[in-house]
């Protein structure tokens, strides 16, 4: 195992920041996008890691008043994170779209507006901040933010839970591939890179026209296995990935609360907020991965 910075991929190996080319007969790309703290970590390490989330456990016990940007899963995530481990604290989320999880049943939207309305978290839809709040994201300290709408917002703390950028800078040279607009890997239905049979990308970074989230990337591992398996046992691989034809979502808020959506021979099926709860919303599937990669992975 290797732990340094690729800049570079070609059909044979990878580049390191070093200098030193990696050979390899397969190659799997799976490098993810960023987002913004503290939706993923801002340090590479876990010392760091924990320091930064403590600093901000520290900030947000400070703050009685929350104001979250981004009205996705992400930022209702957070917000129900947030009212299960301080009831008391008044969060804000702000976000420029008409509607929570476009796409999804109805009755799981209204289930997810009815949670939100019961927890005492104010949404606010089709607006968004004339301008970025005074003060750092994430620190404690008071201000005042006007809408798109003209009405003001004060808080004493904000995130911003929006905006993703795909990790695939080291692909700039092209020795491997071109990359699509949004920084994206095209693959075949075998999650091969196109023209590299050899090859192949999972998670964020393919351009697999559907929401990227951690249940589809782990579905797109399996299916790599699969194929790099037969390779490796002189076979053609014939593991394919289609998209599935209806949104799937577990969404928590908080330890006991949420909402879903699960595939189903009869169509899209909403889960209860018990189901999430003991799903996801208990543990954020830490245990897991946990189990899978150990306690310091």
């Amino acid at each position: 195992m290797k732990r340094d910075r690729a800049v570079s991929v070609d059909p044979g190996g990878v580049t390191l920041a070093s200098g030193e080319h990696v050979p390899a007969d397969y190659v799997v790309l799976a490098t993810g996008s960023s987002y913004a703290y503290p939706a993923k970590p801002g340090s590479d390490s876990v010392a760091e890691a924990l320091d930064d989330l403590r600093r901000t456990n520290k900030e947000l016990r400070q703050s009685g008043k929350v104001l979250i940007l981004g009205a996705g899963p992400v930022g209702l995530e957070l917000a129900g994170e947030i009212k299960d481990a301080w009831p008391d604290k008044h969060v804000t989320i702000v976000d420029p779209r008409q509607e929570l999880l476009p796409g999804f049943e109805p009755e799981v939207v209204e289930d997810l507006r009815g949670q939100l309305d019961a927890l005492g978290i104010d949404v606010r839809l089709g607006t968004g901040l004339a301008t970025t709040p005074s003060t750092e994201a994430g620190l404690a300290g008071a201000f005042t933010a006007t809408t798109t709408g003209g009405d003001e917002i004060t808080a004493d703390i904000w995130f911003r839970a929006y905006g993703t950028s795909t990790n695939s800078d080291y692909l700039a040279d092209g020795k491997l591939t071109t990359r699509t607009p949004q920084g994206q890997v095209p693959v075949t239905e075998y999650l091969n890179v196109v023209g590299h049979d050899h090859v192949y990308a999972v998670g964020d970074i393919t351009d697999v026209a559907e929401a990227k989230m951690a249940g589809h990337a782990m579905r797109h591992a399996e299916v790599v296995v699969k194929n790099i398996s037969a390779q490796l046992s002189g076979e053609r691989p014939t593991a394919t990935y289609a998209p599935q034809p209806v949104p799937s979502i577990l969404l928590p808020l908080g330890r006991n609360g949420g909402v879903g959506q699960l595939p189903s021979p009869e169509g899209p099926t909403a889960a209860s907020a018990a189901m999430v709860a003991e799903y996801k919303g208990a543990d954020l599937f830490t245990g897991r991965f946990i189990e899978q990669f150990g306690p310091t992975a």
